[in-house]
């Protein structure tokens, strides 16, 4: 006759058995919870890739070299203008 000692150890081989199936796929559902999340934070963001920000970034230097040209040109003829009167 199998005692309260048996049937425990049985039970608890069983579920010990269950366990780290039941933690794995906790797991994996926390992990596929947490990347939807961050995924759905993140195309909430107005983020742009490394490769666009450097191409904006040399438009931005250009422009400010061709306005900072336009504006010694303009200094320039208004040098020549006050000269002349």
């Amino acid at each position: 006759m199998k005692g309260p000692q048996d049937l425990l150890s049985q039970l608890q081989s069983q579920f010990g058995q269950f366990v780290p199936d039941m933690a794995r796929a906790a797991r994996e559902d926390f992990e596929a919870q947490a990347r939807a999340a961050a995924l759905t934070v993140m195309s909430r963001l107005e983020l742009v890739t490394r490769d666009e920000f450097d191409a904006q970034q040399a438009v931005l230097a250009k422009t400010r070299e061709k306005v900072e040209a336009l504006e010694k040109r303009v200094a320039d003829l208004e040098k020549k203008l006050t000269e002349q009167n």
